[in-house]
């Protein structure tokens, strides 16, 4: 079986430089081969090491937000590209943002733009989600309410002291609708803000929601 028969086994799915080096072990220079595919537009390199099907490569990609969880990890989709997923937010979103215990970072790539902000443990653990885009596609992704708060405590300058700000700053600012915030668990939400940055914001938070 040639490579291009090999590959359609991983549709859809990001080719790491271990599936690529066990479709290619017969050569026995297989990373100069990935450099000619990558010439011959069968590889498109999304960083060392990772790569889609390039458009001579008649297979389907994966979808950017699964590239998000590869590009850099440990990492969950959330902010503003988790709260579009939900529909919590009406503006389509054209980066990739997600949270990580690694440093902050920002990749441009051939396929967009993924930027990664750092949240600490155990904050980070909490209120993420397993998301199923198709057959083969699985993405982690921040739930609605893990979302929200993962925007307000990323977003510089943000303190929380009455359930007008908070209103204010969700409707007004990041235009959210009041039936979606009804919608949110403020049970998570509270679960959370012991282990939680910008703890006094968040209870705000639960004490608005809880008012709704």
């Amino acid at each position: 079986m040639d490579f291009h028969d090999a590959i359609q086994n991983f549709s859809e799915l990001p080719l790491t430089k271990q599936i690529l080096l066990e479709l290619l072990k017969k050569y026995k220079r297989p990373f100069d081969k990935i450099g000619e595919l990558e010439k011959q537009g069968v590889l498109l390199q999304i960083k060392r090491g990772l790569y889609v099907p390039g458009p001579k490569l008649k297979i389907s990609k994966p979808e950017p937000l699964l590239l998000a969880n590869y590009l850099f990890g440990p990492s969950y989709v959330s902010l503003e590209t988790a709260l579009s997923y939900w529909g919590l937010i009406p503006e389509r979103v054209y980066e990739i943002t997600s949270v990580t215990t690694g440093p902050t970072k920002k990749y441009k790539t051939p396929v967009g733009r993924f930027i990664y902000i750092h949240m600490e443990v155990p904050y980070y653990s909490f209120g993420i989600k397993q998301i199923k885009l198709t057959k083969k596609q699985t993405v982690l992704m921040a739930t609605p309410e893990k979302a929200v708060c993962d925007k307000i405590v990323a977003t510089p300058g943000i303190l929380l002291r009455s359930p007008k700000q908070v209103l204010e700053l969700l409707v007004e600012d990041f235009r959210i609708e009041k039936q979606a915030l009804r919608n949110l668990s403020v049970i998570d939400i509270s679960n959370w803000i012991n282990d939680a940055p910008k703890k006094s914001s968040l209870i705000m938070l639960a004490k608005t929601l809880n008012t709704l």
